[in-house]
């Protein structure tokens, strides 16, 4: 008698990341504001703040597009990932996948498709809004190789602790209120919502440089800016060896937190 071999965790993963982009792409809500917000943000930043930047010839609205980047990638993969685990542990989804042959790893790398397409429309839309609306420098070819790798690192970052803080959240419906609460406090204490950075008191700089955002966005600032911007950064370079340190300890440190703190249902916690 022969038995059926269950699928390989690679064939779930990729079955489980289209469950995961079908059900996003009919909740038309959600795909609306999870593009629209950031880029509205955008807008309303670099239409208020248009003037050159301390007479370098780049405007405020330039630092803008580049630093919002990191926004977006940090709301596309941090509060989707985490809200949408909670929701999963909530409504059953997690216990009922828990009775079929996906294992974590498959149902994580799930989630992990559905961000990465997620970010990959976010950052492009982005971008776009920057290079069409803000005239903001298109970069060459080394520097998008380095976007290549600071985006991979960045989205992995955030998904992982989005997935670790998810343990913590109680209730789904609080999720979004939970989650945004470290999102807005280190984008302003990131150099995003404020820059240069330098404005902010040193010992602020200091805790920033401890989380993924500050080295986010001032990466993505490298990426699309000249390089005569790198004086305004807090370290007046643009530590591009020391972002990768920072990004890929974060990388370890959120899987590590994942394996710790993932549970299929709230009595296991």
């Amino acid at each position: 008698m022969t038995t059926l071999a269950l699928p390989s965790t690679a064939t779930t993963s990729l079955a489980r990341g289209w469950i995961e982009l079908l059900q996003f792409l009919r909740d038309r809500t959600a795909m609306i504001f999870t593009f629209a917000f950031p880029a509205m943000l955008l807008l309303l930043f670099g239409t208020i703040f248009k003037d050159s930047y301390n007479n370098t010839g780049v405007s405020a609205s330039q630092v803008y597009s580049a630093s919002m980047i990191a926004y977006g990638i940090l709301t596309t993969a941090f509060v989707t990932m985490g809200a949408g685990v909670a929701l999963d542990r909530e409504d059953g989804t997690l216990k009922r996948l828990h009775g079929t042959p996906i294992t974590p790893t498959a149902y994580v790398m799930g989630k992990l498709i559905l961000v990465l397409a997620l970010s990959v429309a976010e950052t492009a839309t982005l971008i776009l809004v920057g290079l069409l609306v803000f005239d903001m420098p298109s970069p060459d070819a080394a520097h998008w190789l380095t976007f290549a790798w600071l985006f991979l690192l960045s989205t992995f970052a955030c998904t992982a602790c989005g997935i670790a803080v998810s343990s913590i959240v109680k209730h789904a419906r609080t999720a979004g209120a939970i989650l945004n609460v470290p999102v807005v406090a280190l984008n302003f204490l990131s150099g995003v919502f404020i820059h240069p950075i330098t404005q902010l008191p040193g010992w602020l700089i200091t805790v920033a440089s401890f989380f993924p955002v500050k080295w986010m966005s001032q990466g993505f600032r490298y990426v699309f800016l000249p390089d005569s911007l790198k004086q305004y950064e807090a370290a007046g370079q643009w530590e591009l060896g020391r972002t990768a340190l920072v990004l890929g300890a974060w990388c370890v440190i959120g899987l590590v937190l994942c394996l710790v703190t993932f549970r299929w249902t709230e009595r296991d916690r």
